[in-house]
C-alpha cells in the first residue's frame, strides 16, 4: 500500500546544471516517491496513447528554410484577447502540492514571470483568490460538470468573483480512465492535499471520488447550460474529431483544446498531434485552437502551431520543474521552451506566429504545394527552353474568406435554380421586372443633364460630369440629402454621404474604417443579411450573432452578449441590423426597441450600421429610421437604389455624419474617412448610375416611396395572398400538429416558414426535383448556427396569381417531409 504521507521534500539546487525539460523530469522523478511518480507519469490501459502523444512529435521534421532574413523571432501573441509572451500556456493538473508545499501558488507565480497564463484545476490546492490575488498573468478554471450541478455553480461562482478569465470545460471525463499503475498503488493522497475550491470530503481516493461525481450521462446541453451560469469565454478541452469540432463551432464555443488527456482516459486515442490537422481544419479559424498533450521541447510547440494550434499546454514538465525546483523549477521549464521555440523559429525561417503554417513540416504535403503559386521556368543552364507552366493558384494559399461556407450555399442556390428553370420559385428575393421601362432610363438621364445645365453647368462641364472619373465621395450627394428629408425626415449634409457601388460596398468601407484593432467585434443580428457576415469575413472582422427571438431582437440578449464580449477582453464596436422588414426573417423593430437601441449604443459607446433598402417599397405606415431618431451621431445610415430604383444601377449611399478628431485638434466627418477608402477601391461610382437615379429623384421631386406606389402595393398584394394561401393550406390544427408556423411581416419581400425536418441542401434539391418548388434555407442566414429548421420564402418577384401554385407545390412538400420523420 502507498505510505500515508510519501511527499520527498523538493530540491532546490540543481547541480547538474538541466538545459532540456527532459534533464527537469530525470531530476523530478529521481526525487519523487515512486506512488507520485506513477501518478503522475501513468495513463491508462497500457498506456499506449500516452506514449503515442510523445511518439508522434518524434516523426515530424521541420524543414528549415535558408537566406529568409527572418532575424530574431517574436513569439508574442494574443488568445482570446489577451496578449502571452509565448503560445505556450500551463495546462490544468490536480494537487501541484503532491511535489512542492506552495502547491499552484509557486506555478501561478513562475508562469507569471514567463508571461503565460495558467489553467487552474478544478482540484487545485490553493483557494482561488489566493492563486488571483499572486497572478501576473490570464488565470483559467477547467471545470468538470459534476452531477451535483449546484456544486459547479458554486465553483464557477467563486472563480468568477476572484478574477478567472475563462472556463475551460473537460468533456472527455464522463467516467475516469482505468490507471492500472494507481491501482496498483492502492493510490491514496496524503492528508495535507485536497481541493480548496470544493466543499465537502471523499477527495483522498482520486478514482472513487470520480466514480462517485463524475456525470457519465453529460450532453451537448451542458454548453448551453455554462453559458446560463457564466458569461466568461468557454473552452472545451478532450476534442480529438473533426465533427465534435465543428458542432462545438456551431454551439458559439470560444475555444477548442485537443486532448486526450495525456493519455489518461482511452487508451489507443489518436495523439494529440495526428487529431489536431483535421480538428482545426474544421474549426477553420471561428475560435481558437489549443493543444495538450506531448509537448517536451519547443520544436514540438513549432510542429503543433504548423499543423493548426494556436497554442498549446505544457502540463507534466510543470509539475516535473516545480518538484525539481520549486517556482524556479517551473520558470526555467517554460524560459527553455520559450528559447527552443525562438531558435527552432528562426531556423526555419519565420520571423513571428503569423509565417507558420503546414509548409513548415517536410514531407506533409506534395512539394508543389510548399513552392510559390506561379513555379519558376527552367535555369538558364538548361540544354533548352523549358516548356510553358501555366501558373496554377493554390486555394489554401488564398485568403480564408474564399473558402467561406455561406459563399457554397449561394452557388448551390443559384445551381439548383438553373437545373429546375420551371420551379415556383420562392427564393428570388429581387424587385419585380414588371415596373421596369428600358426608355425611362435615357429620360432619366436626360432629366439630371438638364438639370444640370439649368444649374448653370457649362457643356464642358456637363459632358465631363457624365465622361469623366467624378469625385469619391459622389456627385449627386446634395440630391440623396433632399430625398431623406423628403422621404425619412432625416436631415444630414450633403457633405455627410458617400455615394458607392452598392450598398455592399458602403458596408465594406465603413467596416474597414472603424475596426481598427483584432480585439474589435462585429455585432450581428441574426439571422442577417448574408452580405454583412462576408463583408466581415473577407475584411477578417470577428462577429457575434445574436440571435433574433420569435418576435425579433431582444435589448436584453443583446446586452448580454456586449457584456459577454468585454469579459473575454473584446470591444464591441457596432451592431449591424435592418430595422424593418429585414431580409432574411421580415421582421421589424418596433419603435421602443428603437429607443431601447439608441439608449444602448450610448451607455455601451457602440455605433448601429442601419441598414433599410425595403421601406420605400412597402405600402403600409413606415417607422422612423433609427437615423431619424439618432440625436448623438450613433447611427450610420446604409442607403440602397436596389429596391426603390433598380438593381441594375449598382448604386448605394452611406451617411455618416460622426465628427472624427484627430491628435492636433482637427476634425473631419466619417464620410471623408470613407471618400478616402474608397478612392483605394473602386475609384468612384459610375457617373452614368448617379445620372441614372439623380434623374429620378428629380423627377419624383425626391421622394421615391411616392414613384414606387404602384410597385409597393404589388408587393403588399403577393404578401396577402401568399399568407392567405398558407392560412388555406395549413389551417390551424393542421398547422399546430405538423409544427407549422410562420410569421407575418407588414411590408419587405421576405416571411420565415418554420417546418418540422432540416430545411438544408438536400431537402431543397428534392423540393426542386419531385415537387418544382424553391425557397432558401434559413440557415444560410446565421453566421454561428440556427435556422435548421426553418425557409425564407420570398414573394416580390412572383405575379398574384402564380402564388397559390406555388404554395400549393410547396404544401405538398411539407407533408411530405413531415410525413417521413
Amino acid at each position: 500500500m502507498f505510505p500515508p504521507d510519501p511527499m520527498t521534500p523538493p530540491t532546490t539546487a540543481l547541480p547538474d546544471n538541466p538545459l532540456t525539460v527532459a534533464d527537469f523530469t530525470a531530476l523530478a522523478e529521481a526525487g519523487m516517491a515512486p506512488g507520485i511518480r506513477d501518478f503522475i507519469a501513468g495513463a491508462a490501459g497500457g498506456e499506449r496513447t500516452s506514449a503515442a502523444n510523445l511518439e508522434a512529435f518524434d516523426r515530424i521534421r521541420i524543414l528549415p528554410r535558408i537566406l529568409t532574413g527572418a532575424g530574431a523571432a517574436d513569439t508574442a501573441t494574443r488568445v482570446l484577447g489577451r496578449a502571452w509572451a509565448a503560445p505556450l500556456g500551463v495546462a490544468p493538473m490536480a494537487y501541484h502540492a503532491l511535489v512542492h508545499p506552495e502547491g499552484e501558488l509557486a506555478t501561478v507565480q513562475a508562469a507569471g514571470a514567463a508571461g503565460l497564463p495558467t489553467v487552474l484545476s478544478t482540484f487545485a490546492g490553493r483557494t482561488f483568490k489566493e492563486l488571483a490575488a499572486a497572478a501576473t498573468r490570464p488565470l483559467w478554471l477547467q471545470v468538470y460538470c459534476f452531477r451535483d450541478r449546484d456544486q459547479t455553480r458554486r465553483l464557477v461562482r467563486d472563480a468568477e468573483e476572484a478574477g478567472i478569465e475563462a472556463l475551460m470545460l473537460t468533456v472527455d471525463t464522463p467516467i475516469l480512465g482505468s490507471r492500472l499503475r494507481d491501482l496498483r498503488n492502492g493510490f491514496r493522497l496524503p492528508g495535507h492535499v485536497r481541493p480548496a475550491n470544493l466543499a465537502g470530503d471523499g477527495y483522498a481516493d482520486p478514482a472513487a471520488q470520480a466514480l462517485a461525481r463524475m456525470d457519465a450521462a453529460l450532453d451537448w446541453s451542458v454548453v448551453d447550460w455554462l453559458r446560463s451560469v457564466s458569461p466568461l469565454p468557454l473552452l472545451l478541452k478532450g476534442v480529438l474529431a473533426a465533427d465534435d469540432a465543428a458542432r462545438a463551432v456551431e454551439a458559439g464555443i470560444d475555444g477548442i483544446v485537443v486532448s486526450n488527456h495525456g493519455g489518461r482516459q482511452l487508451d489507443g486515442a489518436p495523439a494529440t498531434l495526428d487529431a489536431l490537422p483535421e480538428v482545426a481544419a474544421a474549426v477553420a479559424g471561428r475560435c481558437a485552437v489549443l493543444l495538450d498533450g506531448g509537448i517536451r521541447r519547443g520544436v514540438d510547440v513549432l510542429a503543433a502551431l504548423a499543423s493548426g494550434a494556436d497554442a498549446v499546454l505544457v502540463g507534466r514538465p510543470v509539475l516535473h520543474g516545480l518538484a525539481a525546483a520549486g517556482p524556479e523549477g517551473v520558470l526555467r521549464v517554460l524560459e527553455i521552451l520559450k528559447q527552443e521555440l525562438r531558435d527552432a523559429m528562426t531556423l526555419s525561417g519565420v520571423r513571428d506566429l503569423a509565417q507558420i503554417g503546414p509548409h513548415l513540416i517536410h514531407g506533409s504535403t506534395p512539394l508543389h504545394r510548399l513552392a510559390p503559386d506561379c513555379p519558376s521556368q527552367a535555369p538558364a543552364t538548361a540544354r533548352r527552353p523549358a516548356a510553358p507552366v501555366p501558373c496554377v493558384l493554390r486555394r489554401e494559399r488564398l485568403h480564408a474568406s474564399v473558402s467561406d461556407p455561406v459563399l457554397e450555399t449561394m452557388e448551390f442556390l443559384n445551381e439548383v435554380t438553373d437545373r429546375y428553370p420551371q420551379a415556383v420559385s420562392f427564393a428570388a428575393g429581387r424587385p419585380s421586372a414588371d415596373f421596369f421601362d428600358v426608355e425611362s432610363v435615357f429620360r432619366y438621364q436626360r432629366r439630371y443633364l438638364d438639370h444640370l445645365g439649368e444649374s448653370g453647368k457649362s457643356p464642358e462641364q456637363v459632358r465631363t460630369a457624365l465622361y469623366q472619373y467624378g469625385p469619391s465621395a459622389g456627385q449627386i450627394r446634395d440630391l440623396i440629402a433632399e430625398a431623406l428629408r423628403e422621404d425619412e425626415d432625416v436631415d444630414v449634409p450633403a457633405r455627410s454621404i458617400v455615394v458607392t457601388v452598392g450598398a455592399q460596398e458602403a458596408m465594406v468601407l465603413v467596416l474597414r474604417a472603424i475596426f481598427a484593432d483584432p480585439d474589435d467585434v462585429l455585432i450581428l443580428s441574426a439571422p442577417c443579411y448574408v452580405g454583412i457576415s462576408g463583408a466581415a469575413s473577407l475584411l477578417g472582422i470577428r462577429t457575434v450573432a445574436v440571435n433574433e427571438r420569435e418576435d425579433g431582437l431582444c435589448c436584453h440578449d443583446l446586452e448580454h452578449a456586449i457584456r459577454a464580449e468585454r469579459a473575454r477582453g473584446r470591444r464591441p464596436r457596432a451592431l449591424y441590423l435592418v430595422p424593418d422588414h429585414s431580409n432574411p426573417s421580415g421582421n421589424t423593430v418596433p419603435v421602443e426597441t428603437r429607443h431601447r437601441l439608441l439608449d444602448l449604443a450610448r451607455r455601451h459607446d457602440l455605433l448601429l450600421l442601419e441598414d433599410s433598402p425595403y421601406r420605400l417599397v412597402s405600402p403600409d405606415d413606415r417607422l422612423p429610421l433609427l437615423k431619424a431618431l439618432d440625436r448623438d451621431r450613433r447611427v450610420v445610415h446604409l442607403g440602397s437604389f436596389a429596391k426603390s430604383a433598380f438593381p441594375g444601377a449598382r448604386l448605394g449611399f452611406v451617411v455618416a455624419d460622426q465628427p472624427v478628431a484627430d491628435a492636433r485638434g482637427g476634425s473631419r466627418l466619417l464620410a471623408d474617412e470613407l471618400a478616402r477608402i474608397k478612392s483605394m477601391v473602386t475609384v468612384n461610382t459610375s457617373s452614368l448610375s448617379q445620372a441614372a437615379v439623380a434623374g429620378m429623384l428629380l423627377e419624383c421631386r425626391g421622394s421615391l416611396a411616392t414613384l414606387n406606389e404602384a410597385a409597393a402595393a404589388r408587393y403588399g398584394e403577393n404578401r396577402e395572398v401568399l399568407l392567405g394561401e398558407l392560412d388555406a393550406r395549413f389551417p390551424r390544427r393542421r398547422r399546430e400538429f405538423l409544427g407549422v408556423r410562420w410569421n407575418r411581416p407588414t411590408g419587405g419581400f421576405f416571411l420565415a416558414v418554420r417546418v418540422p425536418f432540416a430545411a438544408d441542401n438536400a431537402a431543397l434539391e428534392r423540393s426542386a426535383r419531385e415537387f418544382g418548388v424553391l425557397w432558401t434555407p434559413m440557415a444560410y442566414f446565421y453566421p454561428q448556427g440556427g435556422g435548421e429548421h426553418a425557409l425564407r420564402l420570398a414573394f416580390s418577384d412572383l405575379s398574384p396569381d402564380r402564388i397559390p401554385d406555388g404554395v400549393a407545390r410547396l404544401a405538398r412538400f411539407i407533408e411530405a417531409e413531415a410525413d417521413g420523420i
